[in-house]
């Protein structure tokens, strides 16, 4: 690839947005790499002369942050200081030919399934025989596992299928080797990731296979913890349950956005389910799984949402107690059916609504963090920060949940291994602890 400099070329994938980007930044250092290509994540040192961007396109502050990036990498290259600008991503795929107008000073730009594109103009082949193989950028003791792409939902505010395309389900086998693959590598934590987590294996078993796809996870040797995320409510497979329950590498936490309870809102929002069956199932949850860590994802301000709809989120919100909670306010996405909706409810209101949720959330969590106190937890730690090593529960994903620190002047624990952690005092989404034997 020619470039302006002399010096050797050298690569830096910046991923902005979700866990499933994430992955797929993996995924393409893994294929650099394996091509003999520099290339490093994120890197800091300036020292890159080419920059691949996985950009976000869900919402607005999203959207933003990628072109701001976008624009600052494409005026580096102006400057001189790089010397190839790639973009690729849900922005990418959503609006190339605006970003293309926009932004001229990219040297290409990419969709989300354009992988083999990519590599080639970076000078590299795809090799279809590195199924599974990437580059962990998490944490060595963790990482997060893909297990289908694209979404065939038909949820009325989001974009996603218009960015990642229709389900597409990875075979078991396939799974199973890439999960292999990754404990060979020390990774013990595998964070089950997709658009719709729950609809696997429709597609290309005939019948949704999550179940049996967890069971076989979970007899792969040195993966010590199973984290399901992105379950969506509708049509969700109870087999599920019983499996989480039975089995102690499956973690008891789920993450399931159900976005409102109210029904006019579901029912506009395109959710396929009504307030009573939601409730249903947070209560069927909690009784098959008991202790279960439960958290969601919501919206507030979503066109036509009345003071009365809100009130009956807010509500629900406190009578639920989940143990972990997400709130944001509308977007209103182009494309979308939600989009042929007003967008009605102000800016101001949204994100007084949004506060009103986190408020009620936040004195949740710190009553559920008191009653830990006294109680020992497995903890697994992710890394040292200042004078405290920090950890999570079972019940805890990296990221956005709560977390476990412990004196680093008293107490001693390698980061990746898990220890018994006593809670001797807690805050709204912090544990404080002491490591017992």
């Amino acid at each position: 690839m020619r470039t302006k400099s002399t010096r050797k070329n050298k690569i830096n994938v910046i991923t902005l947005g979700c866990s499933k980007n994430i992955y797929d930044s993996e995924v393409l250092l893994g294929q650099l790499k394996a091509n003999g290509k520099d290339a490093v994540h994120e890197s800091t040192k300036d020292d890159a002369n080419i920059i691949v961007i996985n950009t976000c396109g869900f919402i607005d502050n999203a959207k933003q942050e990628s072109i701001d990036t976008i624009v600052r990498f494409a005026d580096a290259k102006q400057r001189g200081l790089v010397d190839k600008v790639f973009v690729t991503g849900c922005l990418s795929e959503r609006y190339k030919p605006e970003l293309e107008k926009e932004i001229p000073n990219v040297d290409q730009y990419f969709g989300t399934r354009d992988l083999p594109k990519l590599l080639k103009v970076l000078g590299a082949d795809y090799k279809h025989e590195l199924i599974g193989e990437r580059i962990i950028t998490t944490p060595s003791h963790y990482a997060y596992f893909k297990i289908s792409e694209g979404c065939d939902r038909p949820c009325s505010f989001c974009a996603i299928p218009l960015m990642r395309g229709k389900h597409i389900s990875k075979p078991i086998e396939e799974l199973v080797k890439e999960a292999e693959n990754l404990a060979a590598k020390g990774v013990k934590e595998l964070m089950i990731i997709a658009q719709d987590s729950t609809y696997y294996g429709i597609d290309i078993y005939g019948k949704r296979k999550l179940a049996e796809l967890l069971q076989k996870l979970s007899e792969v040797e040195g993966i010590e913890w199973l984290r399901l995320h992105y379950a969506f409510p509708s049509g969700f497979p109870e087999e599920v349950l019983d499996v989480m329950r039975k089995n102690k590498k499956i973690v008891k936490y789920l993450d399931m956005p159900l976005q409102h309870i109210s029904n006019p809102m579901l029912k506009s929002m395109r959710r396929g389910t009504t307030s009573e069956k939601t409730r249903e199932l947070v209560k069927t949850i909690r009784e098959k799984v008991p202790g279960i860590a439960l958290r969601t994802t919501l919206i507030a301000g979503y066109p036509g949402e009345t003071k009365e709809d809100f009130n009956e989120m807010l509500e629900w919100v406190k009578e639920t107690r989940f143990d972990r909670l997400g709130i944001f306010a509308y977007s209103h996405e182009e494309n979308t059916h939600a989009y042929l909706l007003k967008d009605d409810v102000s800016s101001k209101t949204k994100e007084k609504r949004v506060e009103a949720i986190m408020e009620a959330q936040q004195q949740i969590s710190n009553e559920l963090n008191q009653q830990k106190i006294g109680k020992t937890y497995k903890v697994l730690f992710d890394r040292k920060e200042g004078n405290h090593f920090i950890g999570r529960t079972e019940f805890d994903s990296p990221e956005v949940d709560n977390e476990v620190l412990v004196d680093a002047k008293k107490f001693y624990v390698r980061v990746g291994d898990f220890a018994n952690v006593k809670i001797t005092s807690a805050e709204d989404f912090d544990l404080y602890g002491e490591i017992v034997s």
